[in-house]
C-alpha cells in the first residue's frame, strides 16, 4: 500500500471514529446526532425596528430579574416622553405592566416586523406565557428611533 493510502485509510478512519463518539455520545445525553444550524441575531443601532427588539429583550430581561433600576432606565431610553406618560396612566389604572400589559414576565417573547410607512416602523411583540400568546402593536419613530405607541 502506498503512503498516499495509508494517509487516505487513516483520515477515514479517524472521521468514522469521531461520527461514532458523537453518535454514542448523542444516545447516551438524549440529544440529536445532528447537528443543527447556530442560533443568531443581528441588528442595526440605526434601525428603529431593531430598537424594538432590543428594548423588549432587554426589558423582559430587567423584569424577570427584578431590577427595577435597569428596567426605569430602558423606559426612559428607549420610550419616547409622550409614552413613558401614556404608560403610567394605563399602569394606574390597570394595575399591571404597560409595557408587557401584563402582571407577570412571559416565558418568551418574538418581534416581528409589520412594516414601515409615514415615518413610522411597525411591529408585533408576540408574549408567550406558558401555552397563551399575547400580541402587542409597537410603533417607533424612524427618526428619533424611539418608541411612540405600544396598543393590544
Amino acid at each position: 500500500m502506498s503512503m498516499l493510502s495509508k494517509k487516505r485509510v487513516t483520515s477515514v478512519a479517524v472521521a468514522a471514529t469521531a461520527g461514532a463518539a458523537a453518535l454514542v455520545f448523542a444516545v447516551a445525553t438524549g440529544t440529536s446526532a445532528t447537528a443543527s444550524a447556530p442560533q443568531s441575531v443581528s441588528g442595526s443601532p440605526e434601525g428603529a425596528f431593531t430598537r424594538i427588539a432590543d428594548f423588549y429583550g432587554s426589558y423582559i430581561d430587567a423584569v424577570y430579574e427584578g431590577d427595577g433600576r435597569t428596567a426605569d432606565q430602558l423606559r426612559a431610553f428607549y420610550l419616547s416622553e409622550p409614552l413613558q406618560q401614556e404608560l403610567k396612566r394605563w399602569e394606574d389604572a390597570n394595575h399591571a405592566n404597560g409595557v408587557l400589559r401584563a402582571q407577570n414576565v412571559p416565558a418568551r417573547w418574538k418581534v416581528t416586523s409589520t412594516g414601515s410607512g409615514t415615518g413610522k416602523t411597525n411591529a408585533t411583540v408576540s408574549l408567550t406565557w406558558g401555552s397563551d400568546t399575547t400580541e402587542i402593536h409597537v410603533r417607533a419613530d424612524l427618526r428619533t428611533k424611539k418608541i411612540v405607541s405600544i396598543e393590544d
